[in-house]
Formats: C-alpha cells, sequence, structure tokens
C-alpha cells in the first residue's frame, strides 16, 4: 500500500489525536460531576465466590443469571453516589465515540449505558463516562474502578472467571480489515508474512495466538482498536483483525480499506462488573429484558437502526438471552 506517512478518511487527524488521548492514560475520566468521585472505590470488598462458571467447566459462557429488578449492596452503593460510573469506549465510531461537533459520547454502547442508569437512578445522564483502553476493561473491573464496562467486550469462557456478564446484548465475530487493493482475502494463508495489528487483551489476539496463518502480529498490539486503523493509514500494518462490528465501523471511517473474507468465529457482546457484583448483573439484565422488548420498535432496535444498519445491514434483532438455572 502506498499510505505511509499519510492519513486517509474520517479517521484521519481526528482519529490519531483520539487514539492517543485514549493510550495516555490506563483509565482516563472523561466527565466529572463532583471532586470526590474520581477516587472513590465504587464495588464491594473480598472475592466473589460461585457468580461465574469455573473456566475449565464452560460450556455456555453466556448463560448469565436471571434477571431482576431488585436492589442490592451493589445497586445501594450506586443509588447513594448519585452516578453510575461506566467504561467506555470514546474511539470506536458508531459504537462509542466522541463526537467531534458536540463533544459529547454517542453510538450503540451509550444508548445502552443510558438505559442502565435511567433504570437504576431514574436519569439517563446520571453517569460519570470513563475511557478505558481495551486491555484494561478487566483489571478496571477488577480494582473496582467503574461499576460496569459496555464496550464491545466479547463474553468468553476466559473472561467470566474474572468478572460477571450480562446477558449478551449483540452478536458479532472476528473478522480481517484491509486495504481494498490487498493480496489478503481474509483470514487464511493470504495473512502470511503479513503484519497484522490487534488491541491487547482483546479476543483477536487470542484467536491469532491459536493460529496466525504466518502472519507476524505479537509486537504490534495497541492499547486501543483505532490505534490499528491510523497503523493501517500510516501504512505501518498490512491488516486489522478485530471483531466484525468494529471492522464495520472502521470501514466507514475509512473508504480505502474493508472487510476481507467473512466472520471465523461467532461471539457475543455482554455488560461486565465486578465478580461480586450479583444484584447489578441482575438489574442490567432486567434492563435488557425491557431494552429488547416491542420488535421492531424496541429500544434496541432503534439503537441500531440509529447507529449501526448502515454500516451492519440485515440485522433483525437481538441475539437471544440465555439464563443459569
Amino acid at each position: 500500500m502506498n499510505g505511509k506517512g499519510r492519513l486517509r478518511g474520517w479517521g484521519g487527524v481526528g482519529g490519531m489525536a483520539l487514539a492517543l488521548a485514549a493510550a495516555a492514560s490506563l483509565l482516563v475520566p472523561l466527565s466529572r460531576h463532583e471532586a470526590g468521585e474520581d477516587g472513590a472505590q465504587v464495588g464491594g470488598s473480598g472475592a466473589g465466590q460461585g457468580v461465574q462458571a469455573k473456566v475449565d467447566t464452560c460450556k455456555d459462557p453466556e448463560a448469565s443469571l436471571p434477571p431482576s429488578a431488585d436492589g442490592g449492596p451493589t445497586i445501594d452503593r450506586i443509588k447513594q453516589r448519585g452516578k453510575l460510573v461506566v467504561g467506555v469506549d470514546q474511539n470506536s465510531y458508531r459504537w462509542g465515540y466522541r463526537n467531534p461537533a458536540t463533544g459529547q459520547l454517542e453510538g450503540f454502547d451509550i444508548e445502552l449505558v443510558r438505559a442502565i442508569a435511567k433504570n437504576i437512578l431514574g436519569d439517563p445522564d446520571a453517569v460519570i463516562y470513563r475511557a478505558i483502553p481495551t486491555s484494561q476493561r478487566i483489571p478496571a473491573l477488577q480494582k473496582k474502578q467503574v461499576d460496569v464496562v459496555v464496550r464491545t467486550m466479547t463474553i468468553n469462557c476466559k473472561r467470566i472467571g474474572q468478572v460477571a456478564f450480562s446477558s449478551a446484548y449483540f452478536k458479532t465475530g472476528q473478522q480481517v480489515l484491509a486495504p481494498k487493493v490487498s493480496t489478503i482475502k481474509g483470514y487464511d494463508d493470504t495473512l502470511k508474512g503479513k503484519k497484522v495489528c490487534t488491541a491487547a487483551g482483546s479476543t483477536a489476539f487470542d484467536e491469532l495466538e491459536k493460529n496466525a496463518h504466518g502472519a507476524v502480529y505479537k509486537n504490534l498490539t495497541v492499547p486501543n482498536q483505532l490505534d490499528c486503523l491510523v497503523r493501517l493509514q500510516l501504512g505501518e500494518v498490512d491488516a486489522v483483525v478485530t471483531d466484525s462490528a468494529l471492522a464495520a465501523s472502521q470501514a466507514a471511517q475509512d473508504p480505502t480499506v474493508k472487510l476481507q473474507g467473512d466472520p471465523f468465529t461467532e461471539e457475543y457482546y455482554g455488560a461486565a462488573t465486578n465478580l461480586e457484583s450479583t444484584d447489578l448483573v441482575r438489574r442490567i439484565n432486567q434492563v435488557l429484558v425491557d431494552y429488547r422488548s416491542g420488535g421492531a420498535n424496541s429500544p434496541w432496535m432503534k439503537a441500531y437502526h440509529d447507529w449501526l444498519a448502515a454500516d451492519l445491514p440485515g440485522i433483525s434483532g437481538p441475539p437471544e438471552p440465555k439464563y443459569r438455572s
């Protein structure tokens, strides 16, 4: 590709600025409502016991706790604070990104955050947003720096031993993003010898560890997925492997790249909490019951049409929830 040294598309200079800003800190507060809140511990104490299925016996990681509108210790702390502290992305176009025209966070994930805040606190704006790199989603929850992470986070057997997940709210899969003129045709041997970028701590990196098809990737990880698009635009890498949902949003930012081949995994996004926060998981699952309800007129479908349909057409509804008995 001949793009080395220059940036193309929507994600150009603005995209690089966002990526570097997000990478500069492991946990960047985006909105402060009270001076003392940023340092507050938002979770409980001790280790979670029996909240999620053990990894070595994991058969259905998407099965979450049954929904409930009841309160509990985590919800009580959120109500006492008066704000929901949420880990999000601020540079994933269509999912969680800062609109350059308004300065406001927008996207499909942000709509879900607002629905959770409205349910618990009666106000969709009662949120403290914190930008978290991909690799810091789980540590931020384990250190109780946020109540919940809503950030295109895949539910899998490895992660359910580290954090607690809601029921699935979106279905996706890993896919390859590369320039339209590339010889790369998908997640196959056309990757041999090519430089491939992934985000640290991502499921894409795990898939490359299983079978990289000869790609070079181990020293090419970045803190945030948008950083991969910037590297692709600069000609520093030949391809990106990421969720198809994120890859589609990145292709929307840069018309010179496209999704190559088909998704090669099946994955589901969930909202993640600390392992102890079982009451919050159940409440989020109740929010999702209401969010999915209404068929074509459901809040989920409205958010899909507002944010994702242009880049991910043909989706008829959210995934069916699964619960543990």
